[in-house]
């Protein structure tokens, strides 16, 4: 592929090329491996210390870091990026980025593509490596601290609780790039037992719990909402489907907040959760014992 050439077809070509088989290095290598190529990387959810030592080593060797602009914490660069150059991909398009960071990785640059949380969730980054890999560069990733997780943290909870939350769902509303007919949000909260973790979605928490309520989801369902997770300026505002719209509407949120609905969200339901198994009777069975209970 020239720098003239349209990435959507590299991908589709890679794409068609991986059809009906699986890639040989999903065998040889596990997550934590330093491969070749060009690494994806987490940055995690805000505070620099949510990087993963992985992550860590790969940006002290690298020369090169593409990053997510102001969706990575400036100090999280300043700290472990400070030796390299830094290109903001904020407002470049993949004819810009892809022949980047291929010629940067042929010239025998290190280079560190960084997005911000994990890549795997609500990323874009399948689609900068298919074009790559269709430009001979080999890519991997390496797993950040999501979001989600980092709000659950600071709401000292789990997003499962026995007899509160068996399921997590990650999803976002509907809206330019997902249609009316594709948003599940009311079909999660409506079963009761699922913490449904909203993503990119902070702009649409009214409409979005209007909808919950049209669609019979009860008014008094927990929702959190943790503003800039890890972030130093981080902000917790809880209420129910009912309420939390006024609460975000008064603080002025618009964007990079996590929205979690579910009893989970307050560590339980009203009538508390249920102990686990793992620390009771069960887990002092004998192997034999165990062996077929169900």
């Amino acid at each position: 592929m020239t720098e003239e050439a349209d990435p959507q077809a590299a991908i589709d070509a890679e794409r068609a090329r991986l059809a009906g088989e699986r890639d040989d290095r999903i065998y040889e290598h596990g997550a934590g491996d330093e491969q070749e190529g060009i690494p994806f990387v987490g940055a995690g959810p805000g505070d620099p210390r949510l990087l993963t030592v992985a992550g860590r080593e790969l940006l002290a060797d690298a020369d090169l870091v593409v990053h997510a602009g102001s969706l990575v914490n400036s100090e999280l660069l300043e700290v472990y990026c400070d030796h390299a150059e830094l290109v903001n991909s904020v407002g470049k398009d993949l004819e810009e980025l892809i022949p980047l960071m291929r010629d940067a990785y042929e010239d025998g640059r290190e280079v560190v593509r960084l997005h911000s949380g994990d890549p795997a969730i609500y990323g874009a980054a399948l689609e900068q490596m298919d074009a790559l890999e269709h430009e001979g560069v080999p890519t991997y990733i390496v797993p950040g601290v999501t979001s989600a997780f980092a709000a659950s943290a600071t709401l000292r909870t789990q997003l499962t609780l026995n007899g509160v939350a068996n399921h997590v769902a990650f999803t976002r509303p509907q809206g330019k790039t997902l249609d009316p007919e594709d948003d599940h949000i009311a079909d999660f909260v409506g079963k009761g037992d699922v913490t449904t973790c909203i993503y990119l979605g902070t702009h649409a928490i009214p409409e979005t719990m209007d909808r919950l309520l049209d669609s019979g989801a009860d008014p008094e369902t927990p929702v959190a909402v943790v503003y800039h997770a890890s972030w130093p300026d981080e902000d917790v505002l809880e209420g129910t489907v009912a309420t939390i719209d006024e609460a975000v509407e008064e603080a002025g949120y618009r964007a990079s907040a996590m929205v979690i609905v579910g009893g989970a969200a307050r560590g339980a339901s009203d009538e508390g959760y249920e102990r686990s198994y793992l620390y009771g009777d069960w887990a002092n069975r004998s192997g034999d014992t165990a062996e077929g209970d169900d």
